[in-house]
């Protein structure tokens, strides 16, 4: 039998508090009977959200008393040195002393990856993480990476993105994962000096499947299932494909309220315009995994609601059952 997970959860951080946690919370520790959550915060606040509860499952949630919390505009320095007491630094503490697997937080992503980066610290050969995010594609499943941790990469830092993303995708996906840089053009000629680099860098090395270069009107069509770029592209990718995903959701909400006939037919495309709207809605594919690091963290959204919490709760899952992180620094160690 597979081995209780234990995940120590932020859960006084992000934008909406600890109410939408403990929601979360509930939710996934009910359909996962292995699953232990470990809460930590303000021990008051978060025992007066539990009291009423009394399902069985509750006996794999505790709470963990943390008397302080990073800011979302704390400066990821001053958290570093004086946020010991915080219920994000707790909860990482957690992971690092072996008494958690995983550690999710909505909190301020600077302070996150600094203070991760200190307690749990990178791989051998890695000098900062990435932030790897799945994305919505036309059918099976992307990851892309650099999503705003490092905003300037030289052309090795890319080529570890691209193993790392390789042997995630290799571990949650069971494929041999076709890699693409994000790249102005597809020829080979143009781009960057290090994005040209990064490609030879890519082809040279048999543990990767290169694929090429990808232009942004690629990213969803699913021709790659990790997709490598710096952080300063690949923030500026996910923002716009949010804002046009919401575009578009309001785009129609418009137009089938607007007169007799579009509201007729709205009325039957009611079902099928749903179901579209889950599978692109961001809140579904909520949940940023730091690759590098020598154990599991996630970075939720800081305006995640609890379905887009409960989605990063399930990364967790999902990157502790498949044991990435000890993939990543098994393959790191016999470059």
């Amino acid at each position: 039998m597979s081995a209780n997970i234990r995940i120590a959860v932020d859960a006084m951080s992000g934008d909406l508090g600890p109410r939408v946690v403990i929601s979360a919370a509930l939710k996934v520790i009910a359909s996962f009977e292995r699953l232990e959550l470990l809460l930590v915060g303000d021990s008051a606040q978060l025992e007066q959200l539990l009291s009423g509860f009394s399902a069985p499952f509750i006996s794999r949630l505790s709470i963990h008393h943390a008397a302080d919390v990073v800011t979302m505009n704390e400066d990821p320095l001053v958290a570093l040195r004086h946020k010991k007491q915080s219920s994000m630094w707790l909860a990482l503490e957690m992971v690092r002393d072996g008494k958690a697997d995983a550690c999710v937080s909505a909190g301020n992503t600077g302070a996150l990856m600094a203070i991760s980066k200190h307690l749990l610290k990178t791989f051998p050969g890695i000098e900062r993480p990435a932030i790897c995010k799945s994305l919505p594609v036309i059918s099976g499943r992307t990851y892309m990476l650099d999503m705003g941790a490092n905003l300037v990469c030289s052309a090795e830092q890319l080529a570890e993105f691209a193993l790392m993303g390789s042997i995630l995708a290799r571990a949650t996906l069971t494929v041999d994962p076709r890699v693409s840089l994000l790249n102005v053009a597809r020829e080979e000629e143009k781009g960057t000096a290090v994005v040209r680099a990064a490609q030879h860098l890519l082809k040279e090395d048999p543990r990767i499947n290169y694929a090429g270069f990808l232009e942004a009107d690629q990213l969803f069509l699913g021709q790659s299932q990790v997709i490598v770029c710096d952080g300063f592209a690949g923030n500026i990718a996910l923002k716009a494909s949010e804002g046009a995903s919401r575009f578009i959701s309001k785009k129609l909400e418009q137009a089938f309220h607007a007169g007799f006939w579009r509201k007729l037919m709205a009325f039957w495309l009611r079902p099928f315009f749903y179901r579209l709207k889950e599978e692109f809605d961001p809140a579904r594919f909520n949940g940023a995994i730091f690759l590098g690091l020598q154990k599991t963290v996630i970075k939720s959204h800081g305006g995640a609601d609890e379905y887009a919490f409960e989605q990063a709760l399930r990364v967790a899952i999902e990157q502790i059952d498949q044991r990435v992180a000890e993939k990543i620094g098994a393959q790191l160690a016999h470059q």
